[in-house]
């Protein structure tokens, strides 16, 4: 069974969420907030395996509450997806460099979104190629306003190869036959190179690899 908290301060989009939600035997809402303070209580207290969390909200924002899930290790298991009205914006790529598996859109078709609940409760990052390359073209081109210390040298050459094809833009197939290995050894290095640097998912290392210079946007 799939657990969902959702949190959002619009209650009418928090009920026709849950309504969805509700109509599915593998999936159950554990509760719902109005707020980010209220939703990172609800969160320690229930452990969803996805927290649906606006990324516009009173008392703490999304951000800020995808950046306290991500910084307790007691909550590793939870997979923030953030929800926006707005689409790849730059509150959705600070939400990502603070924790956040990937987002998406409220007017999202009521299937998509069922498969994208899915698919984060899985640990998988909700960032397709094409969002990937349109995250790098129009946000890491920019300065990063961050004092984190990104550091590589843990990776072995065949990971940092890896990190630098997920931070193209590739999926797990494209990486295999660029690399010319197989896709689950392709997903072993990715998953290693997460691991050694603390990457909660696939969307971070996109991040990581810009931050440390191991990938220089075009154009610069």
């Amino acid at each position: 069974m799939i657990r969902v908290l959702l949190v959002d301060d619009q209650p009418l989009l928090r009920s026709g969420f849950r309504a969805l939600l509700d109509l599915e035997d593998d999936i159950e809402v554990v509760a719902e907030a109005g707020d980010g303070m209220e939703g990172l209580a609800l969160v320690r207290e229930h452990l969803p395996d996805v927290a649906l969390i606006d990324i516009q909200m009173p008392v703490v924002d999304g951000i800020e509450a995808t950046r306290r899930i991500a910084a307790d290790p007691a909550l590793a298991g939870v997979h923030v997806v953030i929800l926006t009205n707005y689409g790849l914006d730059e509150y959705v790529f600070n939400a990502l460099r603070a924790g956040a598996a990937g987002f998406l859109v409220k007017d999202i078709v009521p299937e998509d979104f069922l498969h994208a609940v899915r698919v984060a409760a899985r640990g998988d990052a909700l960032l397709a190629p094409s969002i990937t390359r349109k995250l790098i073209d129009r946000y890491v081109t920019q300065p990063l306003q961050t004092d984190a210390d990104v550091e590589l040298e843990d990776l072995t050459n065949r990971e940092r190869e890896a990190v630098a094809l997920v931070a193209h833009g590739l999926s797990n197939d494209q990486i295999a036959d660029r690399m010319m290995i197989s896709p689950m050894t392709a997903k072993t290095h990715i998953n290693r190179a997460m691991a050694k640097l603390h990457a909660r998912d696939r969307a971070q290392l996109v991040v990581f690899a810009y931050e440390s210079g191991l990938v220089t946007p075009r154009g610069r």
